[in-house]
């Protein structure tokens, strides 16, 4: 299985349903008391691309990226228009908006991550899948336009030389959700007018 760094059609992502989705034990006792236990750590995205068709140029489209990724053979790049940058969806992304570590003088790597924070609750959501060119850094609340590289391919900042110790690294940038889809078929429907459907195109978030 490889992971293509290519990205679904944004015209069709655009009107794509779906977010996070968890996973959670309920026990509930003879009491009435129920008892709840996480399955997961982390969340997983789920999608469904098939609201996003519009057009029979879509669904061609569509057919095309399906056969080119081998079904659920090959990952791929997904935009999530509804959470795709470091900070609101109504802001433009800058290098102030996610503490991605604290320099010690010697950690070279720092991984991108974005925070959901909710009262006294915050979840820590790896990222890596960044989009090139969209991407800045702070050390100690200055910018850095330069004496980094980040890896798009998996959302690892590198220092040319180390943050000093206490020194608190940021990042402002868009991402894209690694996904797959999570089926081996398309079940396509030809109306009278031509113009072709599917039903249910179902894509899940890949988890390493």
């Amino acid at each position: 299985m490889a992971f293509h760094e290519v990205r679904f059609p944004d015209n069709i992502s655009r009107g794509a349903r779906g977010g996070p989705e968890r996973r959670t034990k309920i026990v509930e006792l003879a009491s009435g008391d129920e008892e709840r236990n996480a399955s997961w750590a982390n969340s997983r995205r789920r999608y469904d691309i098939s609201y996003g068709i519009r057009r029979a140029d879509d669904l061609d489209a569509v057919v095309a990226f399906f056969e080119a990724r081998n079904g659920r053979l090959h990952g791929f790049r997904f935009k999530d228009w509804a959470d795709h940058k470091s900070c609101k969806p109504s802001e433009t992304p800058n290098a102030a908006d996610q503490l991605i570590g604290t320099g010690d003088g010697t950690r070279t790597a720092f991984q991108l991550v974005k925070r959901y924070a909710s009262g006294s609750q915050t979840w820590v959501r790896t990222i890596t899948k960044p989009v090139a060119g969209t991407i800045s850094i702070a050390q100690g609340g200055v910018s850095q336009p330069s004496g980094w590289t980040v890896d798009p391919a998996t959302g690892t900042v590198t220092f040319a030389a180390p943050p000093g110790n206490g020194v608190a690294v940021r990042a402002g940038f868009e991402f894209d959700v690694p996904v797959r889809f999570d089926s081996d078929a398309l079940d396509v429907t030809l109306d009278i007018e031509r113009l072709g459907s599917i039903t249910s195109i179902p894509l899940v978030e890949i988890r390493r």
